[in-house]
């Protein structure tokens, strides 16, 4: 629950801890790394959540609902731009569904705030949602996260999530996407894979995101190479930049206030 460095985002805040690996976009996920860190500080929420295999922390699975954590928005009192869970996904398996609802409570009790919450199973997310009746609150965005073509299906499942804003983030971007089907997405996030182990990306990958968001009028962020550059040199993160096509690209969701 802090500031961040994240750039489409204003603050982050974890009701939720621990994960799974789901696809190949989670291999190098840096929450795994950092979860290990804040166990070795003696975080207790953070405890048993990584193993080492490889030299290279790695999720166990387990999962743990931060029931004191919910305070936090009420808290902050300015108005935000808050990820919810960047060291977790709300609407992963273990995650039970009252605590979601809880969680969906907060979010509607503080609406000053605009909400963001990405997952790796929207199908989960459309699920929950429509059983507790479709509800859409204006302050919250729904995400999913596309590595690649082989999960491009997540987009068709986000489709039917009832939300006022609806967003793709393409990072880590390990692979093409092709011709994506962006109707009733509003926001996409682009960024390269950073850390030791990054795998490469492709400017004509970023291209077919782009292009894709000006036939359907997506907003687009370009957020980072990574550890590779246009030039498909390995280089670090600050050096490699955000510059596309010639300038950086901010867009946001056109009725995100």
């Amino acid at each position: 629950m802090a500031e961040t460095e994240i750039e489409w985002t204003d603050a982050t805040w974890n009701p939720v801890a621990g994960c799974s690996v789901m696809s190949a976009g989670c291999t190098n996920c840096y929450a795994m790394r950092m979860a290990k860190r804040l166990e070795a500080m003696g975080v207790e929420k953070y405890q048993g959540l990584t193993e080492t295999r490889n030299r290279k922390a790695v999720w166990t699975g387990k999962i743990h609902e931060d029931h004191h954590a919910l305070n936090v928005p009420y808290k902050w009192k300015k108005p935000k731009k808050i990820f919810v869970n960047s060291m977790s996904d709300l609407f992963h398996d273990k995650v039970s569904e009252e605590f979601i609802l809880e969680v969906w409570k907060v979010m509607e009790e503080t609406p000053h705030h605009n909400y963001q919450i990405l997952t790796k199973r929207p199908d989960r997310m459309l699920d929950i949602l429509t059983k507790k009746g479709g509800k859409i609150l204006s302050n919250v965005w729904l995400g999913t996260s596309i590595e690649n073509e082989r999960v491009a299906y997540r987009a068709d499942e986000l489709r039917n999530v009832p939300a006022k804003i609806r967003f793709i983030s393409f990072e880590p971007l390990i692979g093409p996407v092709g011709a994506i089907n962006l109707s009733n997405i509003h926001w996409a996030i682009v960024g390269g894979e950073s850390g030791p182990f990054a795998r490469p990306i492709q400017e004509q990958w970023i291209d077919e995101i782009h292009d894709q968001c000006a036939i359907y009028d997506t907003a687009f962020f370009f957020k980072q190479w990574g550890t590779w550059g246009a030039d498909n040199k390995k280089r670090s993160k600050k050096a490699n930049g955000r510059v596309y096509r010639g300038q950086t690209w901010d867009e946001m969701p056109q009725y995100a206030y």
